[in-house]
């Protein structure tokens, strides 16, 4: 069982500042960081850390190669990453102190996938893979309707959430992954019960997990509703968490793990990445996530 992973590769700048920098102001930053990131590279690489088998299609423009090599380095399969001539996605990231983040994308060589490509890395699929992909490549209408039609699991996060996921065909998607406020944006709706209760009445094609940040995980499955509490950490940058989250739960779940003991692993490797300063460079291993489980009696 493999899971292809249409998802971006970006090159993140990294500023530690005293806060989100305000319209009109000019702040100064006590460090900077350049490092992979993007929320595919980083899905990839802890699904890798994970023990999944992982395919990436994407593409970095050719001057960073090195970081297609960092991908291979954790494990992941990068046969169909190609070194473009567009200029690699990038993302400006603010760090305060308490590790929450603002984030600026820039799309780049990410938007450079096509039909052809999609076609091209389902070749060799089989009936037990999955297919993942999120909200910052180009094509996803594409893998969601060519993945479906092989028969393959798909698992979409749209994120950073935008208007136009509400026009892709969603019946294609066997799990959606969202945060509260990705949430609110499908469904319409402002509470967290009102949410669910759109999701019970017209996902009934798909089961949802939804991540409440430090309030844990819930999903919907068609046997009713999985909650999961989050670890307490003393959290230093949430850049990756739910990328962590999302490659640790769905390696554990598409190695027919039971969704709770899936959802517990993936907190355990999200709570342990937002103890730690980067994206990717984050991401803990395998061996880490049992010792932390182990030490909170999993």
């Amino acid at each position: 069982m493999a899971v292809i992973n249409f998802g971006s590769i970006n090159i993140d700048h990294v500023y530690s500042v005293d806060h989100f920098v305000r319209p009109g102001e000019t702040i100064a930053s006590s460090n900077y960081q350049q490092l992979l990131g993007g929320k595919g590279a980083n899905q990839s690489i802890a699904l890798a850390q994970a023990g999944a088998d992982v395919k990436h299609v994407g593409s970095i423009h050719e001057s960073d190669a090195g970081f297609k090599q960092t991908l291979i380095k954790n494990g992941v399969d990068c046969r169909y990453v190609r070194c473009h001539d567009v200029p690699s996605g990038h993302a400006i990231i603010q760090v305060t102190p308490g590790g929450e983040n603002a984030i600026v994308l820039f799309g780049g060589a990410n938007q450079t996938i096509t039909p052809d490509i999609v076609q091209k890395a389902l070749l060799d699929t089989r009936d037990m893979d999955w297919v993942l992909t999120q909200n910052e490549t180009s094509c996803i209408d594409e893998v969601l309707k060519q993945a479906k039609a092989k028969g393959l699991r798909v698992a979409f996060n749209p994120a950073p959430m935008s208007e136009s996921v509400k026009s892709l065909p969603l019946d294609c998607v066997d799990l959606l992954i969202v945060n509260e406020t990705e949430a609110a944006a499908v469904t319409g709706k402002e509470t967290l019960d009102d949410i669910i209760e759109v999701f019970k009445a017209q996902w009934q094609h798909a089961e949802v997990l939804i991540t409440l940040g430090k309030e844990g995980v819930l999903m919907i499955t068609k046997d009713g509703m999985e909650r999961v509490p989050a670890f307490v950490v003393d959290a230093v940058d949430t850049t990756a968490a739910g990328d962590t989250f999302i490659g640790y739960f769905l390696s554990a779940y598409s190695s027919h793990s039971g969704a709770k003991q899936a959802l517990r692993r993936g907190c355990a490797a999200s709570a342990i990445t937002v103890t730690r300063k980067g994206a990717a460079q984050s991401i803990p291993s395998q061996k880490e996530v049992d010792r932390f489980l182990a030490k909170h009696g999993q």
